[in-house]
């Protein structure tokens, strides 16, 4: 028996099993805490800790060693200058530096709560400060070791802290309501880092998938340009060609010696090989030209969309059709090779799943132009549906059910929906009646008419 086809790796393949977690966070993998950061960072901690002394002395008159706490905050402010001083800006620091300086912060801010009342002192959520930069910046396990650190820390100081600093003495609060209070830090610090985490993790994907739309997207472009080119080249260079092939062909019926006529015969050969490479670069007759190739009727475009799978199963038959509102004429499109990226890309998928159908359909009428992909599989699963057209959403990242094999990475459809957008179109994927998946595009005929 033979053995399937290995699926081919492409822009929503996956080439192994790992490679969606290597998508997924392949720009987190690194950490990018620049030093810039860290220091601008820790000098707005340390005008904080500066205000906050200044208020309970000043303000609101507490008794407090607070010579002590100055010490603290002047050890923070100095390895801030030595940062600064020792790094470039713009240097972003290794995982184990980043890691380290942040536990240097959460080891300063805790000696400082330590000594103005630990846990008792509601600026002790000054510990997230450090967590939130981690989470925002470095890969997960830096960012575990410094969530776990200040968890501890937290614990620490419900324990061992000096009294919370007041006018007059007064009992020192309960060992109880002080570890209550670390609990209630360590869920603080756990949310508010669990939500910046979630926030960048998600902005790096999206960011991640955007950068390979544009890379579809400047393929194609370059793609429909050569195709534009040899049109033209095929049509611009024929009357010339034409012109040295009557010419050879005068040189051989008069040629004086046997020498002349060989190479008048090799200019003939030569020429007519030109010739043919150029119509085999073409994509359209050699009559056509730059304003032919970059405009097409409808049935064109769809023609163009189904031809790269007409053939592509056995088992489904791909077939397109165009259809108007009456006494409205035909538009001619523009060739945008947004369009035909997408809508080819909808097409494949849709060989994976069909039982026995696809069929793409082209509507107009005065006002708008449609397209839509409509096969008789399935369908899409309920939980996909609601989220497909975002990047890493697939429903089968194991294959499952694809009729070619393909592992879906959730790429393929977040691109040819970003690539229709950029055109001006309206996408939307439903599911038909009694079955099957519809994807279909639509557009003010304006902006798809070609002038």
């Amino acid at each position: 028996m033979a053995k399937p086809p290995i699926p081919a790796a492409g822009l929503d393949t996956a080439h192994s099993t790992g490679a969606q977690d290597v998508w997924d966070t392949a720009a987190i993998r690194r950490g990018h805490l620049r030093v810039r950061t860290l220091v601008s960072v820790r000098w707005m901690v340390v005008g904080g800790e500066v205000a906050l002394i200044a208020a309970m002395a000043f303000v609101l008159g507490y008794h407090g060693p607070y010579l002590a706490c100055l010490g603290v905050i002047a050890t923070g402010a100095v390895l801030n200058l030595i940062t600064g001083a020792v790094w470039p800006m713009p240097r972003v620091l290794g995982d184990r530096e980043a890691l380290g300086q942040l536990s240097f912060d959460l080891l300063q801010v805790s000696a400082l709560m330590g000594l103005i009342g630990g846990t008792a002192n509601p600026f002790v959520l000054v510990l997230i400060a450090p967590v939130t930069l981690a989470a925002a910046t470095l890969p997960l396990r830096p960012v575990l070791l410094v969530g776990g650190l200040a968890s501890v820390l937290s614990l620490g100081l419900a324990v061992v802290s000096l009294p919370y600093p007041a006018v007059s003495p007064e009992p020192r609060l309960s060992l109880e309501y002080r570890l209550i209070s670390a609990v209630a830090n360590i869920a603080g610090i756990a949310l508010v880092a669990g939500y910046v985490r979630q926030s960048v993790v998600e902005a790096a994907r999206m960011a991640l998938a955007l950068d390979v739309t544009q890379a579809v997207l400047s393929r194609e472009q370059r793609l429909s340009a050569l195709g534009a080119l040899a049109a033209a080249a095929a049509h611009e260079l024929g009357t010339p060609l034409a012109t040295i092939s009557i010419v050879a062909k005068e040189m051989t019926r008069e040629a004086p010696t046997a020498q002349v006529k060989e190479d008048a015969e090799l200019l003939m050969q030569q020429a007519e090989r030109c010739r043919d490479i150029l119509r085999r670069l073409a994509a359209t007759p050699d009559k056509a030209t730059d304003e032919v190739h970059e405009r097409l009727s409808l049935r064109q475009l769809v023609q163009e969309v189904i031809e790269p799978h007409t053939n592509a199963s056995k088992e489904v038959r791909v077939e397109a059709i165009v259809t108007g509102a009456k006494n409205v004429k035909t538009p001619d499109v523009r060739r945008l090779p947004e369009i035909t990226h997408a809508f080819t890309s909808f097409v494949e998928n849709a060989v994976d799943f069909a039982q026995s159908e696809i069929l793409v359909s082209a509507r107009f009428d005065a006002e708008t132009i449609t397209i839509e992909v409509r096969d008789d599989g399935p369908g899409f699963a309920p939980e996909i549906l609601a989220k497909l057209g975002e990047p890493y959403v697939t429903s089968r990242p194991g294959a499952e059910g694809s009729r070619t094999g393909h592992i879906g990475m959730g790429l393929g459809f977040f691109i040819s929906k970003t690539l229709l957008e950029r055109t001006g179109a309206t996408v939307s994927f439903q599911n038909g009646k009694p079955r099957g998946a519809i994807v279909s595009a639509r557009w003010a005929r304006s902006e798809l008419e070609a002038a």
